[in-house]
């Protein structure tokens, strides 16, 4: 099986968001982890490619990337022997929006060495292609570590797919780039026939240098916020999202339904508040309310066949089931239950750096569970100044890292 990772690439995420109430627009702050970004192209790479693949997933997947249909559209393949002219191809990476450099060789970019062109795949992390042609004929292709320079292999063919999930070809950002003016027209009639003089020029302003960015670049700063035109989709569709990649015949296991389910509707509902705000004051078109998470009933619609794994199922998943459900306790290790001891709290620290030293010596470890996450800092500290290897986990240490 193919196993891979899809969860929010953001490691720092502050929306865009405007306050009426105090006049404070707040601009969209991010910063992605790359790392991250190649698991999600991995994930969709393989969804396309295999049928025995495991996806680990947040509920951030119900939240809008890349049309399916045009992501798997927007690659191509190259074979030793096939002929193909150097700057075709150069044209050709460029359109999946991989970047041309010199130096710094890294994913989701490319550079042209003589007669080779050496391509660092949106999906990997230590593996790069060298395509050496001879006239238009492609000559070899070797697959290579872009670090060491060491070759792995030779291939027959590459399949390469784009850098990113909102690539868009040139034709779909042509016919995009007009129906956005024509509702950027239709907007500014409105504003200016109530009189909203400020919020028309704001958002003429930031729509046209937007469309200005289209049209010389393909991207702009924010391009999600156009992506009903860039999709094609009418006004209220669903946006395209993971389960768009995934088979009609998939199973999904959601774990801790009862906390995963309520928050499926909560994040729509959050999402549409915000953006309702901004479309009015100027600051985005009515159709940003379209780049969204799914609503609950949308996502209800798409699901494939669905595990609910719970053990305190909420309401939705009992009505769901009419009452009939299958009880599991699982005891991998094939282990009683240990013993549990109430100790006195006082000297419990000492006592704990006892146990711990017990359990060490007999080449186990120990799992200390504390009530807030100062405590756990602290306690780490203490630990480790006795002599004890040990570190905390806590919500602020990123996912990678825990």
């Amino acid at each position: 099986n193919a196993v891979e990772y899809f969860v929010s690439y953001y490691d720092y995420y502050q929306p865009e968001a405007y306050v009426p109430r105090t006049d404070t627009y707040i601009e969209k702050d991010s910063s992605i982890n790359e790392q991250i970004d190649r698991m999600r192209h991995s994930a969709t790479r393989a969804l396309l490619e295999r049928d025995d693949v495991i996806i680990v997933a947040s509920v951030s997947c119900i939240y809008g990337i890349g049309s399916v249909e045009t992501y798997s559209s927007m690659t191509f393949k190259l074979e030793v022997g096939e002929r193909i002219d150097q700057r075709q191809l150069i044209a050709d990476l460029v359109a999946l929006q991989y970047k041309r450099i010199q130096s710094d060789f890294a994913r989701g970019t490319f550079r042209v060495r003589g007669d080779s062109v050496e391509i660092f795949p949106a999906h990997y992390e230590d593996r790069a292609w060298r395509v050496s042609l001879f006239g238009d004929e492609v000559e070899s292709i070797v697959e290579f570590d872009p670090l060491t320079g060491h070759k792995s292999g030779d291939m027959k063919a590459i399949k390469v797919y784009a850098s990113s999930h909102y690539v868009t070809p040139r034709p779909t950002l042509i016919q995009a780039i007009s129906g956005i003016k024509a509702e950027l027209k239709m907007r500014l009639d409105e504003l200016y026939k109530m009189g909203r003089l400020l919020e028309a020029q704001r958002l003429e302003q930031r729509t046209r240098y937007d469309l200005e960015m289209m049209e010389a670049t393909g991207a702009c700063a924010g391009i999600e916020n156009y992506s009903r035109w860039l999709t094609g989709r009418k006004p209220g569709e669903p946006p395209p999202t993971l389960f768009e990649y995934v088979p009609d015949n998939a199973l999904v296991f959601i774990d801790e339904s009862h906390v995963t389910i309520p928050q499926i509707g909560a994040m729509y509902r959050g999402d549409f508040r915000r953006k309702a705000t901004l479309a009015e004051y100027g600051f985005r078109l009515p159709s940003c309310m379209d780049n969204r998470p799914l609503r609950f009933e949308e996502w209800e619609a798409m699901r494939p066949q669905t595990v609910h794994v719970s053990a305190t199922p909420g309401p939705w998943e009992m009505d769901r089931t009419g009452g009939v459900f299958v009880e599991q306790v699982i005891r991998p290790t094939g282990l009683i239950d240990p013993p549990v001891e109430i100790r006195p709290a006082r000297s419990q620290v000492d006592d704990l750096l006892g146990e711990v030293r017990a359990v060490a010596a007999k080449g186990y470890r120990s799992l200390v569970t504390v009530l807030t996450k100062r405590m756990a800092e602290d306690l780490t500290e203490y630990l480790h100044e006795n002599g004890i290897r040990v570190r905390y986990m806590h919500s602020d240490i990123d996912t990678i890292e825990r």
